[in-house]
């Protein structure tokens, strides 16, 4: 399978209260936390509300604005995103955002499902980490842009 899910990201308004909630009453483990954005190892992904909206509606959005609008997404991965992109462009009705990069260099794009629910398919993390490598990033670089630990970034290149 060439686009794989990898869990459900849901919009929070405050992102140190909500990964406390997960991480100290559910027991969620932290896989990687970037501030804005924190995955858990088990697929569950929080994303603070007000960057959400920004990344993906590209405005800022009013507490009015915001009531008719998605407040999660289903966040899938792909080793080739050029090509599922040339796939998935053709098939979709609404595209929310055409690929391009997140200000956390991963590409991606968003579409929505039949249902209207936002569909995420981004450029699969390690294959993220090897593409800035190749491009000449050093670990440090990667870890400044990405917000992943070096840990992570070694642990992904084999180093």
């Amino acid at each position: 399978m060439a686009i794989n899910f990898k869990g459900p990201a849901i919009f929070v308004a405050d992102i140190n209260r909500s990964r406390s909630f997960y991480e100290n009453i559910l027991e969620q483990e932290v896989e990687t936390d970037n501030g804005r954005h924190v995955a858990f190892k088990g697929g569950l992904f929080i994303w603070q509300t007000d960057v959400a909206f920004e990344t993906i509606y590209k405005q800022e959005i009013t507490p009015e604005s915001s009531k008719s609008l998605h407040t999660h997404e289903l966040y899938f991965e792909s080793k080739n995103i050029h090509t599922e992109w040339e796939r998935v462009k053709n098939c979709c009705d609404t595209i929310l955002n055409e690929l391009a990069a997140a200000p956390w260099m991963q590409l991606g794009f968003r579409i929505l499902d039949p249902d209207g629910h936002i569909v995420e398919i981004g450029e699969a993390l390690p294959r993220l980490i090897q593409r800035l490598y190749e491009e000449g990033m050093s670990v440090d670089a990667i870890h400044q842009s990405t917000s992943f630990p070096v840990e992570f970034i070694h642990s992904t290149l084999g180093l």
